[in-house]
């Protein structure tokens, strides 16, 4: 079986994609924070590529409260684009089927840039 450079795969994927997912309130913007190496917050973007102002968001983000399909990009690493899920509460099946669908849509995007290429799993401890 071949393998793929690393520097080829990057090229091939101008922005890789990524949906995080945890219940709310498990540190997920936090840990994104790290790995991009920022304190910033990110800058939104809803699914026509419009910017979001963050401050009207903020809230809903807290509370895990949002679309899955926005897109979040940190200016540090312009690289990634991050969807956040809505939190996994008890009894939350709505939010789990739209993140299914989601992940399903994203799955069997034609385009490799739009599909999901990691999901990342965020338990508290």
């Amino acid at each position: 079986m071949a393998t793929i450079d690393a520097q080829v795969l990057r090229e091939m994927i101008e922005r890789f994609r990524v949906l995080i997912i945890g219940r709310a309130n498990a540190g997920k913007t936090t840990i994104l924070q790290k790995v991009c190496n920022t304190t910033d917050e990110p800058e939104i973007y809803d699914t026509e590529g419009r910017q979001i102002d963050a401050a009207v968001v903020k809230s809903s983000i807290k509370r895990g409260n949002h679309d899955i399909r926005n897109e979040m990009v940190f200016k540090s690493n312009p690289g990634f684009v991050f969807h956040d899920s809505c939190g996994f509460e008890a009894g939350s099946e709505e939010e789990f089927l739209n993140m299914k669908i989601f992940i399903s849509e994203r799955a069997n995007a034609t385009k490799l840039e739009e599909r999901i290429h990691a999901i990342w799993h965020v338990i508290p401890f």
